[in-house]
């Protein structure tokens, strides 16, 4: 073995420290994401519309017997 090898002490301060990156969305998962929310918005507004005709239709006929029929 060397007598005079050179050893480098590294302390944890000196090392330069690597930002993390986020990964990074392209254009098409960008553009999928939005398509699928706009999509939910749509199909809750239409199942919320039915819920709202279905009640009215029902309050404004009722199904049940009417008194004079009875």
């Amino acid at each position: 073995m060397k007598a005079n090898g050179k050893i480098k002490v590294v302390k944890r301060a000196d090392v330069p420290v690597r930002p993390v990156k986020k990964p990074v969305k392209t254009a098409r998962a960008t553009a999928r994401d939005m398509v699928s929310t706009v999509t939910d918005w749509v199909t809750d507004f239409k199942t919320r519309k039915s819920e709202e005709t279905k009640a009215a239709i029902e309050q404004l006929f009722p199904t049940g017997p009417r008194p004079s029929e009875s």
